[in-house]
């Protein structure tokens, strides 16, 4: 890897952080949601417990070797209600971790906005529902670029749009009736876009010296056969996952066969004239990708309406009458949470991107999730290892064949709460020791795959 390559490692605030509501800090929706399942396994109220532990992690981070960090502002530590008063005490907080950052030679790679909307702006517009919560970006953006600038030079607006938009808890949709909460969903999405970029624009205007670019929940899905309407299926899932938002974010529109759905599916998003040149002004100086697993599917065909959705394995897996149906690829191991483990698909996805969009790339996440045992004071993540191992030489790989990549930042930096999975599955380098229910004493204890990356750190710097 080349000098100026970035090794780096990953996280989120509302996964890391704890203090929900300490110094100020407004509830969000992922906070909202956290409490709801409460009474089954950890929440955001302490976490990490990030917060009060940053020097600490920070350290371990330089330990590491680490050139760069991916990390999350949390909206409503900044803005509590989302669009009102700034609070002092959340920039202090962000103020001490860039600095430390830059202290110990990380380099910061922030994203505004990671799953944890301002639950007031929930409340008061239904969130992404409306263009208020667009200008409340807008205002929130500009206000950390101007007060970061020159500390912080690489920028996200948004975690993974793309995958956000397909929970519904995640984006407040609590419509029983399917096609209405898609024409919810689909016209979030829209102001989602276009707050991305307004974003981008004031990031080009305020801090011309700074990067910023769209960060994407990969998809790579083979066809279950070289039947030629299953390999049609297998591309169209890739359209409607990822692709459509890529082309949004990229060009400033929505690609045709997406627009045709819309038809299909009788459903109008509400766009303003003044919009068109507001996305197209928008352009991305990166693509950061969030690479997991794969996917395989087959045509679906159907007697009803087309376009219909229908829930897959999980959440985010749907199916699509008239388009595709997910299913296991018996070519693949897969992890104990179900995601197939696939290196020479990130080898696939970031040639697919790079000859589609030519804009240099970064690894924003990464991991493997694992229930992992603490042995002696020890944790033997030799998974995890061959795991990470395999990726990166994947993405060696890639950058052979052509591919600019400029960073890799596994997620994550140390064991953090999962959305669904509490403290049982962990990505870390570090382990945290406390588990759902029992907050222990957090300490931090270096796992196997720490002092391997470490090692391969030093390795490919030297």
């Amino acid at each position: 890897m080349k000098q100026n390559f970035f090794w780096g490692a990953s996280s989120s605030a509302f996964q890391i952080e704890g203090a929900w509501n300490e110094d100020g800090k407004g509830k969000t929706v992922a906070d909202y949601n956290a409490f709801k399942r409460s009474h089954l396994q950890a929440d955001t109220k302490v976490a990490s417990d990030f917060y009060h532990h940053y020097k600490e992690d920070i350290a371990l981070m330089k330990e590491l070797g680490l050139t760069a960090y991916r990390f999350s502002f949390s909206w409503a530590r900044i803005i509590p209600d989302g669009d009102g008063e700034i609070n002092s005490k959340g920039l202090d907080f962000y103020d001490a971790v860039v600095d430390e950052l830059l202290k110990n030679g990380i380099e910061p790679l922030v994203t505004l906005y990671h799953f944890d909307l301002p639950y007031s702006l929930v409340e008061r517009f239904n969130g992404w529902a409306s263009r208020e919560t667009v200008y409340a970006f807008e205002r929130y953006a500009k206000i950390c670029f101007a007060h970061f600038n020159g500390r912080v030079k690489y920028w996200q607006p948004h975690n993974e749009q793309n995958l956000m938009v397909r929970v519904d808890e995640r984006m407040n949709i609590e419509e029983n009736d399917p096609q209405k909460a898609d024409e919810l969903r689909f016209q979030m999405d829209y102001h989602m876009s276009l707050a991305h970029a307004l974003a981008v624009n004031a990031c080009h205007q305020m801090i011309p010296d700074a990067k910023i670019g769209a960060a994407i929940s990969s998809t790579m899905t083979y066809p279950k056969s070289n039947k030629p309407h299953d390999v049609w299926a297998a591309r169209m899932n890739d359209n409607f996952k990822s692709n459509y938002l890529i082309e949004m974010h990229v060009t400033g529109d929505y690609p045709q066969y997406y627009l045709n759905y819309l038809t299909q599916r009788n459903i109008t998003i509400l766009r303003f004239p003044e919009d068109k040149a507001i996305l197209q002004q928008a352009k991305m100086d990166f693509l950061a990708v969030n690479y997991y697993r794969t996917l395989c599917a087959e045509y679906y065909p159907t007697d009803e309406q087309i376009g219909v959705r229908e829930r897959g394995a999980n959440e985010v897996d749907f199916h699509q009458r008239g388009y595709f149906k997910l299913l296991a690829n018996e070519n693949l191991k897969a992890s104990e949470y179900g995601a197939q483990i696939d290196p020479m698909g990130l080898r696939l996805v970031l040639n697919d991107y790079y000859e589609k969009y030519r804009l240099p790339m970064i690894i924003m996440e990464n991991g493997l999730g694992a229930v992992d045992v603490l042995e002696d004071g020890k944790i033997h993540d030799h998974y995890r290892i061959d795991y990470l191992q395999r990726h990166i030489e994947a993405c060696q790989l890639a950058m052979e064949d052509g591919v600019m990549l400029f960073g890799y930042c596994p997620w994550s930096v140390i064991d953090l709460l999962s959305s669904h999975q509490g403290f049982k599955k962990r990505y870390g380098f570090v382990y945290v020791n406390r588990d759902d229910f029992d907050l222990k004493d957090l300490k931090r204890i270096k796992k196997d795959s720490f002092y391997w990356y470490q090692n391969f750190i030093q390795q490919s710097l030297s």
